[in-house]
């Protein structure tokens, strides 16, 4: 039987620090996934696990288990991701003659019937990317945990550390700022 994430933290908190691979091989798939949904290289995607790993081993006196290891974890991941965000910020500006004819097609589509279902999932998800990048990094974490990943306001202002007053305004302005980049897009199509 596999120790339990307490009796692993337990041996590396007295010193016997071999232990803390379990919690890595256990936990490593969920923060990939995480990681993956911020960063676009594979390297990237590798630097921010190693640190979010890194960060646990040093902080992991501060765990108090008052909620399981992994909602700890993840929170720090979050963070981690959130942090990479900021000094990685890919705020350039992205013309529509750099999308591809699909994501074109997709934008006119929706642009003329924004309430109407429209084929071509592969290119509004592209296209979703495209925005994506282009937001700041709060609004591209909150954008990805309320509308890709689903959470709550109240999950989310666990995972960050924000009021749920402060969520609530973020994902306002970030939806805001979403729309005003694809406004953006459609004006330079049609001009």
């Amino acid at each position: 039987m596999e120790p339990s994430d307490a009796e692993l933290i337990a041996a590396v908190r007295k010193g016997d620090v071999a232990q803390f691979e379990p919690l890595i091989t256990r936990y490593q798939p969920r923060v990939f996934a995480t990681a993956r949904r911020y960063a676009r290289r594979e390297d990237e995607v590798q630097d921010i696990v190693q640190e979010v790993f890194i960060k646990a081993f040093q902080k992991l006196d501060s765990f108090r288990a008052e909620a399981p290891f992994e909602h700890w974890l993840m929170r720090l991941a979050v963070r981690t991701c959130y942090d990479f965000l900021r000094v990685h910020q890919r705020n350039r500006e992205t013309t529509l003659t750099e999308l591809s004819d699909p994501e074109v097609d997709w934008l006119e589509r929706f642009a003329a019937a924004p309430t109407q279902d429209h084929e071509g999932g592969d290119a509004a998800r592209a296209l979703v990317e495209r925005v994506l990048t282009q937001l700041s990094p709060e609004a591209r974490l909150i954008i990805t945990l309320l509308e890709i990943e689903d959470r709550s306001v109240k999950e989310i202002a666990e995972l960050t550390g924000w009021s749920v007053p402060l969520v609530k305004v973020r994902a306002f302005r970030a939806r805001a700022q979403m729309r005003k980049i694809l406004e953006t897009m459609t004006r330079e199509k049609f001009l």
